[in-house]
């Protein structure tokens, strides 16, 4: 009798050995788990594991995509050596806000995040990440293409009418 293979353990894996984001429907081809949200579980409790656990690493999620990063602060002192971009936690986390809620205002982003999502943007905007343009006395934010192709998602720009949600903590 062939065992059971341990799903969440293959999740992690996959997530390890990729070099960019994987989108739930990728990792339920992986695992041959017909259910996605079954697996997008399984990814959220390894997110949730890994942010209780004492180690350098963490599985961030953008847009039911998932991928390995570093805390901080050791993806700012060790960042140099990965190939792809490296990116800050709190970077991170204000890309997944914009992420989710295209075309945000950044006085809004401001006011979730602090006067720090000033350095995030700057460094997401280096990056080519997102873009923003003038209006009025702020400036709307949107996600770029590269960010689009780099973590392999779509983004459905939010309605004006929708409230805005609070960013997970």
């Amino acid at each position: 009798m062939e065992d059971q293979p341990d799903y969440k353990k293959l999740i992690e894996a996959a997530l390890f050995m990729s070099p960019n984001a994987l989108g739930v429907a990728e990792l339920a081809r992986i695992t041959g788990i017909a259910s996605v949200g079954h697996v997008e579980g399984l990814a959220r409790s390894l997110v949730e594991e890994y942010k209780a656990k004492d180690t350098a690493l963490e599985i961030v999620e953008i847009d039911r995509h998932f991928m390995f990063g570093l805390k901080e602060p050791y993806a700012s002192r060790v960042g140099k050596f990965a190939n792809g971009p490296d990116i800050t936690r709190g970077s991170l986390r204000v890309l997944a806000y914009i992420s989710k809620n295209d075309n945000v205002m950044q006085s809004e982003l401001v006011r979730l995040f602090g006067a720090s999502t000033y350095d995030h943007m700057k460094e997401l905007a280096e990056k080519g990440f997102i873009e923003s343009k003038k209006v009025g006395r702020s400036r709307r934010i949107s996600v770029t293409n590269k960010f689009k192709e780099y973590f392999n998602v779509s983004v459905v720009a939010r309605a004006p009418s929708q409230p805005t949600p609070a960013p997970a903590q």
